[in-house]
């Protein structure tokens, strides 16, 4: 694609409070419309802006793992009082954040619409009726595989057969995702961890530690992007998308027995590159999905920062932390801040704008100007994750 470098910017992040709707702690047990409610609120109050201002533009909606439902997207923006003229759904796990800003920005840049609003927010821990895919029913539970966590677990031990990983590479993730969720007020999780803190957890599913493993959250997040023509009616401080780059069921090796340790987002990750006029080396905050930290090293590895299987020997020799030469996750990411069901890949978009507008306090990479998320989503019974995307950020 010619010509969209920056002609589409974030102009609005809001995230509303994780709960895990415990009553001991006064915390709220909200549904996905409330928390929708409430992070849309946060988002209009940010801006000063008004429904009617966004009448006749565009909203992208997530699904969410609690309620199912088939028409969750119209349901949604009648409750919300919104009039969109486009209203688009996602499904793609992980992905579902960064596929809508994809799909929006794109609207934008054809000239169709001005603004598009995502919203998304999940509340996994209210209950109800647990997946519906069929993988997971038909493929998964009937051999013994308990959901996503056994299926990650042999990634990982497949991961590390390939590239030699030991358990403290993956610890290195957690702890320093955990540092930052300790100075970020919005992460749910912010008790310090230690290396053998991490080492010494419960392990759920060989080799799979319960510290690799992201831990849910109630919660909902809004963002807004708008044409980078009218960005600065909107907010002082848009931050541009400069490239992006999305992939579905990306397969390396052979067809049915694929190299299910590399991810679409090498593919996302080089378009994104491509079309920002950008390299992994002037990334200075790179924000990648982290549901479980073989994930974290995957990416390194996918988005260019380091050559297939040698993650952990980049882990060894850079500082991943706020103050280091190639931050990541500095929100806490979903280890340590908390996954809010299907709405969690909102929390990376969110942490990079900000990081880019300078509004992270402690946690602040200092100079922050070109960020990178990258998203992965949909692990299956065949052990490799089918979507991918990318997003390249910049600071104005």
């Amino acid at each position: 694609m010619t010509g969209f470098r920056g002609s589409v910017s974030i102009t609005a992040v809001s995230q509303t409070p994780f709960s895990r709707g415990r009553a001991d702690r006064g915390e709220p047990r909200l549904t996905p419309k409330e928390y929708c409610a409430w992070a849309l609120e946060g988002l209009l109050k940010s801006t000063g802006l008004e429904l009617k201002d966004l009448k006749g533009q565009g909203v992208g909606v997530m699904g969410s793992e609690y309620p199912h439902s088939e028409i969750w997207s119209p349901e949604l923006v009648q409750d919300l009082g919104l009039e969109p003229k486009v209203l688009v759904r996602a499904d793609q796990g992980g992905t579902n954040a960064a596929a809508l800003v994809i799909q929006g920005a794109l609207m934008i840049h054809s000239g169709y619409i001005d603004h598009f609003l995502i919203v998304g927010a999940d509340s996994p821990l209210l209950g109800g009726p647990g997946p519906t895919w069929d993988y997971d029913t038909d493929f998964m539970r009937p051999f013994g595989y308990m959901g996503p966590v056994s299926v990650a677990a042999q990634l990982m031990r497949r991961y590390m057969h390939e590239s030699g990983a030991k358990p403290e590479h993956f610890g290195k993730v957690a702890v320093t995702e955990r540092l930052h969720a300790s100075l970020n007020p919005m992460a749910y999780f912010r008790t310090p961890m230690s290396m053998e803190d991490y080492l010494n957890s419960r392990v759920l599913s060989d080799p799979l530690r319960m510290f690799d493993v992201t831990p849910f959250v109630n919660g909902g997040f809004a963002i807004l992007l708008s044409s980078s023509r009218v960005a600065r009616q909107v907010s002082e401080k848009p931050v541009p998308i400069l490239g992006f780059g999305e992939y579905h069921n990306y397969r390396e090796g052979r067809p049915f027995a694929p190299e299910i340790t590399t991810t679409g987002v090498k593919v996302a990750a080089a378009e994104a590159y491509r079309m920002s006029g950008t390299s992994p080396k002037e990334i200075d905050n790179f924000h990648p999905y982290d549901d479980f930290t073989v994930a974290v090293l995957m990416q390194i590895e996918d988005a260019g920062f380091a050559e297939k299987g040698k993650a952990p020997k980049f882990l060894d020799e850079n500082d991943i932390s706020y103050k280091g030469n190639l931050p990541i996750n500095t929100s806490g990411g979903l280890l340590s801040a908390g996954q809010a069901g299907m709405a969690c890949g909102c929390l990376h978009i969110v942490e990079a704008v900000m990081q880019l507008r300078g509004e992270c306090g402690e946690r602040q990479v200092k100079g922050a100007r070109r960020a990178l998320v990258t998203a992965v989503g949909g692990i299956g019974y065949h052990g490799y994750f089918v979507n991918a995307a990318a997003l390249i950020l910049g600071a104005e």
